[in-house]
Order: C-alpha cells, then sequence, then structure tokens
C-alpha cells in the first residue's frame, strides 16, 4: 500500500460517512460502515455500542500501548449551508459535508495509518479507535470503551489542528448559578429582585482572574453565557438563574476551581460535571520531541475534545482546521488527508516510547 492508495481508500470511506447523518447519539450506521471496511480489509474490528476498535496483532503487555483515537459523530448542520450537508461534493478541490473536516477526516487517516503499521513491526503496541458521543462528551462514547482496552500508554487524538500538535487542552466546566429574591408588585417599593442579586455574582465572574497562568493556554476563562428570570413587566423576579462556560486550564482542576467560585459569590452554584479537565503532555515525552523534529510546532487548544476523559499522556494533531468545525459548509481537501497520512506514518513507524 503506497500514500496515494491509502489515500484514496480514505477519501472513499470518508464520502461513505458523510452519507449517513451521524450526529451525536445517532452514529449506529456510521459505526456500521467502519465496522465493515474493517472486516473489508481483513482486520478484527471490536465494537460497543457506536464504538469500534483494533488492536494490534501480536499484543505484548509488556511493550508500551499507543492509542490512535478519532470520533465518527457529528453536531447538527448549520441552517445556512448552501451544500447539502449530507451529499459529499467535490467543488474547487474541496471535499464539502458534514463531518468532513470534525472529524472524518482523522477518523480515515488515523485508520489508514493503523493498518499500514499493523503491517510492520513495532516497539509498541496499536490500537484504533472511532469512539462516538466526542460532541456531547456524553457517557456512551470514549468513557464506555477505555476500561475495556488494555492498558494506554499514550495516545494521539486527531482533531483539526492543520497537523501541528496541541500538546495542551483547556478543559470545560459548566456551572448553573440561581439567585433567589421575592416577588413582589413592580410599582410599589416591595419584594427582592433576584436579577439584582444576581448582577453581583455575574459581575465577579466577568472581573476575577485566577492568579496561575499557562505559557500554552492562557488563564481560566469564565464566561456568562445564559440568563432567565421573570414572568412579566409589572411583576419583580423572585429568581434568576445564569449560566457560566468555565474553561480551564492545566493548573487548576475543575473541582479546584469550583470551590474558589463558591468562597467568592454569594448565590447557589451547581456543576453539572467535574469530568472534564484540561489536559497537557510533557514536552520531553518521546512522542512529542518527533513531533518537534519533524519540524511540528506545540500549541495550546481553547477547545475540548475527548482528551479530558483520558486518563494518560495524549496530545491532538489532525488534518483541517479547527476554525472550520461546526460552520456551514465545512470541507476538507485531498492534500490535507494525504499529507496527514504521511505524516502519522513518519511520525509512528519506528517510534520507540520507552526511554
Amino acid at each position: 500500500m503506497n500514500t496515494t492508495d491509502l489515500t484514496n481508500e480514505a477519501i472513499a470511506l470518508l464520502e461513505r460517512m458523510v452519507a449517513i447523518p451521524s450526529v451525536s447519539r445517532q452514529e449506529e450506521e456510521v459505526a456500521d460502515a467502519v465496522e465493515q471496511f474493517l472486516h473489508e480489509k481483513k482486520l478484527s474490528p471490536h465494537r460497543k455500542g457506536n464504538n469500534v476498535w483494533c488492536i494490534s496483532a501480536g499484543f505484548d503487555e509488556t511493550r508500551p500501548t499507543l492509542l490512535l483515537n478519532a470520533h465518527i459523530d457529528t453536531v447538527k448542520p448549520a441552517a445556512s449551508w448552501q451544500h447539502d450537508p449530507f451529499c459529499p461534493t467535490w467543488e474547487n478541490e474541496k471535499l464539502y459535508g458534514l463531518g468532513t473536516n470534525d472529524d472524518g477526516a482523522s477518523v480515515v487517516s488515523l485508520l489508514q495509518t493503523f493498518r499500514w503499521l499493523y503491517r510492520r513491526p513495532q516497539t509498541y503496541n496499536l490500537i484504533f479507535l472511532a469512539s462516538c458521543e466526542e460532541e456531547v462528551s456524553g457517557k456512551n462514547g470514549i468513557e464506555a470503551v477505555l476500561p475495556l482496552l488494555p492498558p494506554v500508554d499514550v495516545a494521539l487524538v486527531g482533531e483539526p489542528t492543520g497537523m501541528q500538535p496541541a500538546i495542551a487542552e483547556k478543559g470545560l466546566m459548566v456551572l448553573d448559578v440561581t439567585a433567589h429574591g421575592k416577588s413582589g408588585h413592580a410599582a410599589r417599593d416591595e419584594g427582592e429582585n433576584a436579577i439584582y442579586k444576581a448582577l453581583h455574582d455575574i459581575e465577579w465572574f466577568r472581573t476575577y482572574r485566577f492568579p496561575e497562568t499557562s505559557p500554552l493556554l492562557g488563564d481560566v476563562k469564565m464566561s456568562v453565557t445564559v440568563i432567565q428570570a421573570g414572568t412579566q413587566h409589572n411583576v419583580v423576579p423572585d429568581t434568576c438563574t445564569f449560566t457560566v462556560d468555565v474553561r480551564s486550564n492545566e493548573n487548576y482542576s475543575n473541582k479546584e476551581i469550583y470551590h474558589t467560585i463558591c468562597q467568592h459569590t454569594v448565590n447557589e452554584v451547581k456543576a453539572r460535571s467535574f469530568r472534564l479537565n484540561s489536559s497537557r503532555i510533557d514536552i520531553h515525552h518521546p512522542l512529542v520531541k518527533r513531533i518537534i523534529a519533524m519540524g511540528r510546532t506545540p500549541f495550546g487548544s481553547p477547545t475540548l475534545s475527548d482528551q479530558a476523559l483520558m486518563h494518560f499522556p495524549s496530545l491532538k494533531m489532525g488534518p483541517g482546521q479547527s476554525s472550520r468545525s461546526h460552520t456551514a459548509d465545512e470541507y476538507i481537501t485531498r492534500h490535507e488527508i494525504e499529507e496527514a497520512i504521511e505524516l502519522y506514518i513518519r511520525l509512528l513507524d519506528g517510534l520507540t516510547l520507552q526511554p
């Protein structure tokens, strides 16, 4: 198999995937397509729910294990698509379709890389995993699969980064804050306006700065994004709720940030989850060192991926651009897929993970 053949097959599979609607939690048919492709290539896939994976032959528990992971689910298509999001369409060397950039190109590029490496002896074990529910951080996605896999030492996560390595990634915590007041007639001096009570905390979220910054990820970022209060114009609202999007850096766990928030706010604060923490891999890790030696430039990513659910070192690197993700008329090019397969193979063939 040469790079041209691998790329042609990758694009054909990607076109099949695009034609199958695979919004998060509705990925069964696209998982079927990936599983069928692996069977056609004489591999032995495993499956749990809508997650599909393969383990390299001759698995040896004394060797380190590298996980190649990308996700098969998509967001819902935006209303402003000019192309049919479920009809793969080529125009000016661009393949348009929902999920082409995020994250189908990474899925097919890593799958083909796995197939190429599968036939060559390596000093590490290799696992390819096409996972589901990434876009919603669902519990039936990678989180459900990791306990079924052999212990993983490091992961390469395919996400659109222009094939530059994101060696750090911000975490996510969503907060629901509730201010309680007392209802009354707006024409009279009565009641306790819950909106005014909420303003104290909203201003704190806007202005507070956590002291520990990150060279790669910058500051912890907190944004009030949704607010709800009141029933009609002449009633003083007795409840005001608002939502806060918190993006953590690697210097703080989500629980640490939550504790600080509770110390500074006056209203009721509830976290939806603490599970999506920031991640970072050591710049001296053998995988990172080899990427740098290939001329790639490490950076920190503000966007979330399944790395947040991996309790082992990981980085993300894949074809396409993050700026195209979740946008109308998302696309990928043939060159980007071909380059990705070439770079992945150069990076991983002969890689030594043990010191």
